[in-house]
């Protein structure tokens, strides 16, 4: 029993040891890598500050620092506004959430530093509570019980005082959220005025019944997108993606082994010259012809391809004819060859398959799906001519779901539709409206999507069949958190290593071991392993959401959002705190079972060592590290030098920017909320933890999205995430409710008599008002967190509406006082007012660009390279844009040019890419051997769209860039 009780005080006694050997590790990492972070950051502006020069010129960021030792002061005057503009409103909202956190988290730390330790610790000596153990719930004595009062008023302070912010921030959030929509960068795109209808019946499965039905909303409807069967149009796709991948590669290739072998020849040639003796005379180096006889020409000539060769005395193969430049560098067999997979489903294998000539390989397979793709691009013309302007074929199934099996079209319509209004208002009410009169039918509608957003393979599931995937993916997902709970309890138990070895005498050599090395297993390998199970589950998690058959990838972010949170509450914090307690009072469970209630009471706060430990390695660890960026650091140059071959390659390693996923981020930081509200009474130490570790993941994030970070447009919500965050955030009051009210109703005094009930039943009424507090602040705000209302709707005939200026009026004063931006967008909504509208026309619908702007005539005339006849017959006096570029064969016929979908102008955003998009510009870089000019005639012959644009090797055969791929919509 002695040896059970000395083995119990090491067990309470080791949280101390644990947690200073934590905060040790930890602060020497932090300190660590914010010096090397320091030292190296002006030397690698391609990782700490790619924002100050890889973004449009109205995206990019003030260089940090040019003092290396002055990036705090730099970064404190950072005005975490602007990333609303440089990154969105998503990340400027994830940001607004850590700044709000750590204004809640200050005055709960100072108050309860001053108040409950005091409380906890003074004239209280429990057995087996000592060092930061003292600073706990449990700690109270029960001849003190009356101190719960403290623990019970401060609950309710700083509930009210979570309450308030919450308030203000959703208030912020709804103002800037709407500012946003209305904006003239939102509101003029197409993304804005468009929805996407899924569960379309038969009834309805024509362009013009569409756009028909939905003719009755304001401003009417400007084009129907139909989603359609494909078929073989999308693996024809994929199939020219990979070959052009595979030829650019295949050719820089062979011109990199065309310059090795040369320069090999040269070396070898200038050893025997010197052992001989006399010079060589090579023709490589004879001195370069004057500039006016060299233009066009490339800029080292080879021995082999000398003005000789291609004289008529040149080497002629009898059955080739004459022989190639590529030919006379590269011998047959160190050219690019690989293996073709003996099916089309399988990956290509060593030493399995006919092996192929890569380069011949390739562009045989980019003209053969260039002919099928052509072919089936303009079947799907004329299946779409023939059935936008005429009404469904009457079926004894008008309102079924599925295609009309009988139908005479090549490629028939799905059960989905793109639909692009003319006014935006149209759009968010078509969003909100009860469609059809059937079940399920026009059930499922989406505002604002991208075209880059859409999961295209889930535009055709029948809603019954989504129901069904939606109850299948969460119910493999409840399993996965019940079955994940072992690995994740081992975890929590590995953090109690002392309570093991005063419960198990097999593991007391664990207690034997020095103490910084206890500390460091029960301290610092738990949270590293939490996170390792962690990195695995979001990919299953996320893959279970795309089961679902969720439309788009911001739809799956934040599913994934609310499965990874339920998943990371329930293990990461439930499963650790109960498995890490129950460790703790195992031996007094065992020998006293009639008091279990007062023993949990007692030992469940002794959890928070873990979460302890856990804020410090997130607060110190983890934001050094997000500063310091140490793993893409290395991948950075490591995927230059290893993956870097080909032009492409190279300029997305140097010029294209990380991004953040939602769907992962916002659990893991709202999980510390949860965690730090939870214990911020029970345990009042980790209030001054999590008040710093929230500062110190503002200043990271704000840094990042300001000086590194780029999200892509077309995964913009608008900040549909936060709202999100902030119900993520009442769990986490929830919870350290429950726990409290828990404790009170368990606490006993030595008569086992239960002394804590009134504080008890306060805490049930505090429930009832928190859980109040949410149901009105989701009514309230809920309706405004995603629509548009209609006294801000931006309309031809609203810019003179006096109840419109009103309820703006009403929103801006309700807005944050403290909005640094708040005048720049209050002029900015004004000038957006001021705009002259036409009302929209068929005519100036069809010439619009792809963001729904009209063109100019000439842009419809020449701006589109897939249709060079478009604009015949019209006035040749009207201004005209610059020709874009076309890098196919001259001489090739413009009949035979593939056509996009549409026979008439106007914007093709929301067709499937396999139907409109061209084949990409195979990229070459220019060689010092000329071959590359030989290359690029003889790819271009086979009609394959080809340039050496902005790329050039060098005579070592290394590839650079100075500009973007051909094509391409940025420029550097």
């Amino acid at each position: 029993m002695s040896g059970s009780s000395s083995g119990l005080s090491g067990a309470t006694t080791a949280s101390t040891s644990t947690f200073v050997t934590a905060l040790i590790f930890n602060g020497a990492v932090f300190g660590a890598e914010l010096i090397v972070f320091t030292l190296v950051r002006p030397y690698f502006p391609a990782i700490y500050q790619p924002r100050s020069y890889i973004p449009p010129e109205d995206k990019r960021s003030a260089p940090l620092s040019d003092n290396p030792f002055l990036w705090p002061l730099a970064l404190a005057r950072a005005d975490h506004h602007e990333i609303k503009d440089k990154n969105g409103l998503d990340a400027y909202f994830f940001v607004r959430f850590l700044r709000m956190m750590c204004r809640v988290f200050l005055p709960v730390w100072l108050v309860s530093w001053l108040i409950l330790m005091p409380v906890d610790s003074v004239g209280n000596i429990v057995a087996g509570h000592s060092g930061v153990d003292k600073f706990t719930f449990g700690n109270i004595e029960m001849a003190n019980q009356t101190r719960y009062w403290a623990h019970l008023v401060l609950a309710w302070i700083f509930t009210i005082w979570l309450w308030w912010n919450i308030r203000h921030e959703m208030g912020h959030f709804v103002t800037t959220r709407q500012r946003w929509l209305i904006s003239p960068s939102v509101s003029s795109s197409a993304q804005a005025s468009t929805i996407l209808v899924s569960g379309v019946p038969q009834r309805y499965l024509t362009e013009s019944a569409l756009m028909q039905l939905f003719s009755h909303l304001p401003g009417g409807v400007s084009k129907v997108w139909l989603n359609r069967d494909l078929k073989e149009m999308p693996d024809l796709y994929d199939r020219r993606l990979a070959a052009c991948k595979k030829l650019e590669s295949a050719e820089t290739n062979l011109l990199n082994t065309a310059v090795k072998l040369r320069n090999k020849r040269q070396k070898a040639e200038g050893k025997a010259a010197k052992k001989q003796g006399k010079k060589s005379s090579s023709p490589d180096t004879a001195p370069r012809p004057s500039t006016a006889s060299t233009v066009g020409r490339p800029l080292t000539q080879s021995s082999i391809a000398s003005d000789a060769d291609v004289d008529a005395g040149a080497p002629v193969d009898p059955e080739r004819g004459p022989i190639t430049l590529a030919e006379k560098l590269v011998p047959t067999k160190k050219r690019p060859s690989h293996r073709l997979p003996l099916f089309s489903w399988m990956p290509s294998l060593p030493l399995i398959g006919k092996e192929v000539d890569t380069i011949d390989w390739a562009r045989d397979e980019i003209a053969k799906t260039n002919a099928a793709l052509r072919d089936a691009r303009r079947t799907l013309a004329q299946d779409v001519a023939r059935s936008s302007g005429v009404p469904p074929a009457e079926t004894n199934h008008p309102d079924a779901l599925k295609a009309d099996p009988s139908s005479a079209q090549t490629y028939p319509p799905l059960n989905s539709a793109f639909i692009l209004f003319n006014t935006q208002v149209a759009a968010h009410l078509a969003a909100q409206s009860l469609t059809h009169h059937a079940p399920y039918r026009m059930a499922g509608k989406q505002i604002g999507v991208a075209p880059d957003d859409v999961i295209w393979g889930n535009l055709n599931l029948n809603p019954y069949e989504a129901r069904v995937r939606q109850a299948i993916s969460w119910g493999i997902t409840l399993g996965l958190i019940i079955l994940w709970a072992f690995p994740v309890a081992f975890v929590g138990i590995v953090s109690n290593v002392h309570g093991l070895c005063a419960q198990f005498s097999w593991l007391a050599w664990l207690c034997e071991l020095p103490s910084p090395v206890v500390g460091i297993i029960s301290g610092i390998l738990p949270p590293v392993l939490l996170a390792v199970l962690m990195m695995l589950l979001p990919i299953i998690l996320r893959l279970l959401a795309r089961f679902e058959g969720m439309p788009k990838k911001t739809a799956v972010e934040l599913s994934l959002m609310d499965r990874y949170f339920l998943f990371e509450v329930i293990n990461s914090f439930l499963i650790v705190t109960i498995s890490s307690g129950i460790i703790a009072a195992l031996p007094s469970l065992l020998n006293d079972p009639g008091n279990i209630p007062s023993l949990l009471a007692q030992h469940l706060p002794q959890a928070s060592t873990f979460f302890l430990t856990y804020v410090i390695l997130q607060g110190l660890s983890g934001t050094a590290s997000g500063f310091l960026q140490v793993v893409p650091l290395v991948l950075y140059y490591v995927k230059l030098f290893v993956l870097g071959s080909t032009p492409r390659s190279i300029y997305k390693i140097k010029y294209t920017l990380r991004s953040v996923k939602w769907g992962t981020l916002f659990p893991m930081t709202t999980l510390l909320v949860v965690i730090s509200w939870s214990y911020s009474i029970i345990s009042p130490i980790i209030n001054g933890l999590a008040c710093v570790t929230f500062f110190l993941l503002y200043c990271m994030w704000k840094y990042l999205f300001t000086w590194q970070l780029e999200q892509p447009q077309s995964g913009e919500t608008g900040g549909l995430f936060f709202p999100k965050a902030i119900q993520q955030v009442f769990v986490g009051m929830y919870l350290q409710q429950i726990c409290l009210t828990a404790l009170f109703f368990l606490a006993t005094n030595d008569d086992n008599v239960h002394t804590s009930i009134p504080e008890g039943a306060l805490m049930i009424v505090l429930i009832a008002f928190t859980a109040f507090f949410n149901v009105i602040l989701n009514n309230s705000y809920g309706p405004l967190t995603e629509y548009l209302p209609l006294t801000l709707a931006e309309s031809a005939h609203g810019a003179g509406d006096d109840n419109r200026r009103v309820a703006e009026r009403e929103r801006d004063d309700q807005a944050s006082v403290g909005s640094a931006d708040y005048a720049a967008e209050k002029r900015a909504s004004s000038q957006c007012r001021r705009r002259s509208r036409a009302p929209s026309t068929a005519g100036s619908v069809a010439n619009a660009d792809p963001f729904g702007k009209p063109l100019p005539p000439a842009t419809v005339d020449s701006a589109d390279p897939e249709d060079p006849e478009r604009g015949r017959g019209r006035r040749n006096s009207s201004p005209r844009m610059p020709q874009v570029k076309d890098f196919r064969d001259p001489s090739a016929d413009p009949a035979e040019e593939m056509r996009g979908v549409d026979e008439e102008a106007g914007p093709k955003d929301f067709y499937h890419p396999a139907s409109v998009e061209p084949q990409p510009v195979v990229w070459l870089p220019r060689d010092p051997l000329g071959l590359s000019m030989e290359e690029e005639a003889a790819i271009r012959e086979r009609g394959i769209a080809v340039s050496t644009e902005s790329a050039v090797m060098d005579d070592k055969g290394h590839v650079d860039i100075d500009g973007a791929p051909p094509g391409a919509k940025t420029s550097l």
